[in-house]
């Protein structure tokens, strides 16, 4: 799903800059052709950019590729950056990002759905309304609208009561 929303994001114009820990998992070279920039890190990726998107696979991977001081989005993102988690988390660590961005930042806890390869989000976010109003301005489509569900970690509960979230 990154590689379909970095390509949809590429394609309404704007630069875009991936990271991937395999880099063979950056959406290979379909992206680097269309114009993306491969980043050495996920900080570097963050200092390329005004909004980072994060899909990784699990908890750990979100504590070490956004939270770690050295190498992690936060240490890298620009005063009013937007940092956008679409990891399937708890609300405990989207808390926890929210909380760590407010140093001059702001950070979206989102679960995209659905449609992204034909440009159709269905988002289930918590955060800022500053943060998920900018993320409308990039993507377009439901984000738009700015459909943001109270602060970070609030997401994270929604998506705990989808019937496919494998939550309660």
């Amino acid at each position: 799903m990154g590689a379909a929303m970095a390509a949809r994001v590429l394609s309404a114009g704007y630069a875009v800059t991936v990271y991937a820990r395999d880099p063979s998992k950056a959406g290979g070279r379909a992206l680097l052709r269309l114009g993306a920039r491969l980043a050495a890190s996920p900080r570097e990726a963050a200092r390329a950019s005004d909004v980072v998107f994060t899909m990784v696979g699990h908890p750990s991977d979100v504590r070490s590729v956004v939270l770690d001081g050295e190498i992690g989005v936060l240490s890298g993102l620009r005063r009013g950056g937007v940092a956008v988690d679409c990891t399937s988390s708890s609300p405990d660590l989207a808390r926890e990002v929210a909380e760590a961005a407010k140093r001059g930042c702001h950070a979206v806890d989102a679960r995209c759905r659905e449609g992204t390869r034909e440009g159709r989000l269905a988002v289930l976010a918590g955060g800022e309304r500053g943060g998920g109003g900018v993320v409308g301005a990039v993507v377009g489509g439901d984000w738009a609208r700015d459909d943001v569900y109270g602060a970070g970690g609030e997401r994270a509960k929604l998506q705990d009561c989808e019937p496919d979230s494998g939550g309660g």
